[in-house]
């Protein structure tokens, strides 16, 4: 089992329940599904970015990246409907554990002046959205063998109710968040 599957099992839950006083532990948020997602605007230009930014996200997330397309046509961009523009790759389970771990205790703090992650990530329904600015991050990632350095959006949905359960869900799981100016 992963280890932030233990640690919320064992630790998480019955902090969580005597925060906000759940009657049940099913009523605790839990995660549901990682998103990580990768657009690339010069694919139009370059297929091969494409094909490398899906490889590496294939190798940062331990799984198989989808390919997505263009849904409409947009003239200024140079964009045409169903053209290939970026990758994502959906976590659940096992995987979403351990990738969240690598995110939290070694990807995040490779980040240069990394003061934690902002608390403005919280879409109001308990899901959190954050925003990389680079790949090399990852320990995964060989900065001799990447093409173009490029950012990722990597979304965390929970069950949480409120973006309040959801906040103290990924604190719990050691999620570093900016302190309050």
């Amino acid at each position: 089992m992963a280890r932030l599957k233990d640690k919320y099992h064992q630790e998480i839950i019955p902090e969580m329940m005597k925060k906000f006083s759940y009657q049940n532990q099913l009523e605790t948020p839990r995660l549901e599904k990682i998103v990580c997602n990768v657009s690339v605007g010069k694919a139009t230009e370059n297929i091969k970015l494409l094909e490398t930014a899906a490889a590496e996200l294939a190798q940062i997330t331990g799984q198989h990246a989808v390919v997505t397309r263009a849904k409409k046509s947009i003239s200024n961009f140079r964009l045409r409907a169903n053209n290939p523009i970026g990758a994502r790759v959906t976590l659940r389970g096992r995987l979403m554990y351990e990738f969240l771990d690598r995110l939290l205790n070694l990807a995040l703090p490779r980040i240069k002046d990394f003061r934690g992650i902002s608390l403005q990530g919280f879409d109001g329904q308990g899901n959190y959205n954050l925003g990389l600015k680079e790949q090399i991050i990852f320990p995964e990632i060989n900065f001799d063998k990447i093409m173009e350095i490029h950012g990722m959006n990597i979304t965390i949905v929970t069950s949480a109710k409120t973006d309040q359960e959801a906040q103290e869900l990924l604190r719990q799981f050691g999620a570093p968040f900016a302190k309050a100016r």
